[in-house]
């Protein structure tokens, strides 16, 4: 059976967002796939509420769903969305932060948390693979929350995410197809996605730029050390670099 693979994207019709992602689902459809996307502008997604019904529900091993099921399409969607085998998601920076309609679909994940409703039986177990793109017009320090954020919000469906991109310096309505590199880069995550998804879910690993990001698990470059950093907490990578910066010194990045 085919794997299956969704593309999520929060971007302009036909523009950088959509245009990098269709680029690495056709790399996993012609690696046998069976693929789709959605765009989110098409749907209607309300804000939570902060009602905490899902929460409630959880607390006493319950599943109530979601009080605005039947108010929007989120439900529409998270029932396609838990099925597939691999969802790569894309969205446009604005101030720092992937857009406030990414967020907003994804912060109401909570009341489809993937672990609790296996644990239930309501729907089956599966090993997710996910991957990131974020787009946007200046340079990666004026995006520096885009894949952050964007991967926080995967956590509560249990994503492996895989590989992320950040597509830099292009603010016009698809300008990426003027970088080929650009276009090479998002095919090389329907690549990565394959892969992960032709290897066993226990031996999955990052096969994004090796590089890329201090943390080793999420790499992320935003770290918070707290008011006392303990060295056990952090990789001996990370902590040289923090007691460089904290001297003066290059911290070598």
């Amino acid at each position: 059976m085919a794997f299956q693979v969704m593309g999520v994207t929060a971007g302009r019709k036909n523009s950088n967002s959509e245009i990098l992602l269709k680029e690495a689902l056709l790399v996993c459809q012609e690696m046998g796939a069976e693929v789709r996307m959605i765009n989110l502008k098409d749907y209607n997604i309300i804000d939570c509420n902060g009602c905490t019904s899902c929460t409630m529900g959880m607390s006493m091993g319950k599943y109530t769903g979601c009080s605005l099921d039947d108010a929007d399409d989120k439900k529409k969607i998270m029932d396609v969305m838990l099925n597939q085998d691999a969802v790569i998601f894309s969205a446009p920076t604005y101030d720092l932060m992937p857009s406030s309609l990414f967020l907003k679909f994804m912060h109401r994940n909570l009341a489809y948390e993937s672990a609790f409703l296996t644990k239930i039986g309501a729907i089956e177990p599966r090993d997710r693979v996910g991957a990131l793109i974020a787009v946007g017009g200046s340079t990666r320090s004026w995006q520096s929350m885009a894949l952050e954020c964007m991967q926080a919000t995967t956590f509560t469906n249990s994503f492996k995410i895989v590989d992320m991109y950040m597509a830099t310096q292009v603010p016009a309505p698809g300008q990426v197809l003027l970088y080929d590199e650009k276009i090479a880069r998002a095919r090389e995550i329907g690549k990565n996605v394959m892969e992960a998804l032709n290897t066993k879910p226990e031996e999955r690993k990052w096969l994004g730029d090796p590089d890329y990001g201090w943390c080793p698990n999420c790499h992320s470059n935003s770290l918070c050390l707290g008011a006392a950093v303990e060295r056990s907490a952090i990789s001996d990578r990370v902590y040289r670099m923090w007691r460089r910066r904290r001297s003066g010194a290059n911290p070598g990045w």
